[in-house]
């Protein structure tokens, strides 16, 4: 995800990949902001660059599920991975599992669980 700087009245005027020096603010890859200044910056490219970042957030659940068949079918061990990966890992378990129970919570609020 990326980080941008924003000049005096809001708009960005950088981003990176890394979080440093003025780019500080987190933001969504596809939020509106970023896709205005990807537009002003790249031109047409933009909507090659958001379709780029969408394409590999799917791909990152693909890879996620790889792990797990190849986990589960015994072809791989979870500590064989590089404690970065399995901190990784963990750690988008743990997020996708809060946010299956916050979608049931508040399903649950509307009656429709």
């Amino acid at each position: 995800m990326p980080y941008v700087q924003r000049d005096e009245a809001g708009r960005i005027i950088a981003v990176s990949v890394d979080a440093s020096g003025a780019l500080t603010e987190w933001i969504e890859i596809d939020h509106p902001d970023l896709r205005a200044y990807l537009t002003q910056v790249l031109g047409g490219a933009a909507d090659a660059v958001s379709a780029l970042a969408e394409s590999d957030l799917a791909l990152i659940r693909v890879v996620e599920d790889l792990v797990d068949t190849l986990i589960a079918k015994d072809l791989l061990h979870f500590t064989d991975l590089p404690d970065a990966a399995q901190q990784k890992l963990l750690q988008r378990r743990t997020l996708r599992s809060s946010a299956n129970a916050l979608r049931l919570l508040r399903e649950d609020d509307q009656g429709l669980i």
